[in-house]
């Protein structure tokens, strides 16, 4: 029997970049996106649970973390990225597609991998892309993401994430103080390299990756392999929740929400990995 807690590294070169990888587990290929600030150790939570049936890779996209750029670091790109994610699979998994799950940016992601490489994938969940360009009214919730990028630059990246929190109506600092003491030792673990990974997010990922606009008309032909989802606890903010029940309707797709909110694969792995499964096996 294959022990799902065992973890292999690696590195793979891709175009402009360099990226590390992690993998557990046996079986059809499994691909977490993760988004924001943080890398692969975002999903270490949940991947035990999710390699016992697959084989479950996640990586740190370029620039952060243990991946390196081969050049100088700019604004980055959804194309550059998507086809980061593509050469991952074509890495691990040559002869077959993946499934894969992206969260917030790492969803908008692997949009672009489906748009772009529909044929790599053979069912993809895409959790809470905050593509502000599908909203009814997109202008109020593009000016909070700039303001955010414009209080890093002045003041820094704790009252950016500040400034951030306020906008989207989250919980007081306190209440998240509170739940940040009960996060999983992986996530403690990742602490360390997502905040120093926080400057290259709100300067150069953050306002690029949310006001890109998705490919409609590629996802509508490839729908039949597409999930988009949220999390419950993120009906009332309107740039995490709104973009992904935008999608479901242009695409004629049903919205799943997963439980917790928009870091609930964080929150609530157990949980979050029992329903991604149940999802990728269903037809």
């Amino acid at each position: 029997m294959t022990d799902t807690t065992t973890l292999t590294t690696g590195t793979l070169d891709v175009p402009g970049a360099t990226l590390h990888y992690e993998v557990r587990g046996s079986g059809p290929l499994l691909l977490l996106i993760p988004g924001g600030a943080g890398d692969a150790g975002l999903y270490a939570a949940m991947a035990r649970t999710l390699a016992a049936t697959r084989t479950v890779a996640s990586f740190d996209p370029r620039p952060l973390s243990r991946s390196r750029l081969h050049g100088p670091l700019g604004d980055q790109r959804v194309d550059e990225w998507s086809d980061d994610a593509r050469l991952l699979i074509d890495h691990l998994s040559p002869d077959a597609p993946a499934s894969v799950l992206g969260c917030s940016s790492g969803a908008i992601t692997a949009l672009g991998l489906l748009a772009r490489h529909p044929e790599r994938i053979d069912r993809l969940v895409a959790h809470e892309p905050p593509l502000l360009t599908l909203l009814e009214d997109p202008a109020p919730h593009l000016a909070l993401f700039a303001d955010v990028r414009e209080v890093f630059r002045a003041r820094g990246a704790g009252p950016a994430m500040a400034r951030f929190s306020e906008g989207l109506g989250e919980r007081p600092a306190e209440a998240a103080t509170e739940a940040a003491t009960e996060l999983p030792p992986e996530i403690v673990e990742m602490a360390p390299r997502m905040h120093a990974n926080l400057p290259v997010f709100l300067e150069h990922i953050l306002c690029p990756f949310s006001s890109s606009e998705p490919d409609v008309a590629a996802l509508r032909a490839a729908a039949g392999k597409l999930i988009p989802a949220a999390g419950r606890l993120s009906r009332g903010q309107t740039p995490l929740y709104g973009p992904a029940a935008r999608l479901a309707e242009l695409l004629d797709r049903p919205l799943t929400e997963f439980p917790g909110g928009h870091l609930g694969a964080v929150e609530h792995p157990q949980e979050f990995a029992e329903q991604l499964l149940g999802l990728l096996t269903a037809r």
